[in-house]
């Protein structure tokens, strides 16, 4: 059975490599905003944007973070995952950063950003798992994502629906 799944991740920086792993066979992603789309919720505010995101929620079983240098530290990423784990969805994230960009570079760890105050999990992000593959060129890190990131999420799923 293929998951429906919800990418976060940081747009800006991390699109590149959020498109490879949004290709992976095995889970149903939500659709994408396109740039164009992108800029005009970001434009026109709060509002916007949660409204895009309710739509984008709904029918999914698990949210995926993409975690980038900089991904727990944005406020949209750290809403995702607050209203996520509101809507009782899994939640897994994977660090991204040994994958290459548009341009052929490798980025950064970031910080987990279920750890971070402002996603509201608090006590429970301890539950919520954040896989680091061990490899460190793109394609065996990106090999590692592809083998097990439907099994991660299934156990996101499962961790979830067992949460009062």
């Amino acid at each position: 059975m293929s998951r429906h799944v919800f990418y976060s991740l940081h747009y800006d920086a991390d699109r590149a490599r959020g498109e490879l792993i949004r290709k992976l066979p095995g889970l149903t992603p939500n659709l994408e905003a396109k740039p164009a789309e992108w800029a005009t919720i970001a434009r026109t505010g709060e509002f916007a944007f949660k409204r895009w995101l309710e739509q984008q929620l709904r029918g999914r079983s698990c949210t995926v973070v993409l975690i980038g240098a900089e991904s727990a530290l944005r406020p949209a990423i750290q809403y995702e995952i607050k209203r996520s784990w509101e809507l009782r969805l899994g939640l897994v994230g994977v660090h991204i950063h040994a994958l290459r960009d548009a341009k052929g570079m490798q980025g950064t760890k970031g910080l987990n950003p279920f750890e971070q105050p402002e996603s509201g999990l608090d006590a429970n992000a301890a539950l919520v798992r954040a896989y680091d593959p061990p490899e460190i060129d793109s394609k065996l890190a990106y090999r590692f994502i592809a083998d097990n990131l439907a099994q991660w999420v299934e156990q996101a799923v499962a961790s979830r629906l067992a949460q009062p």
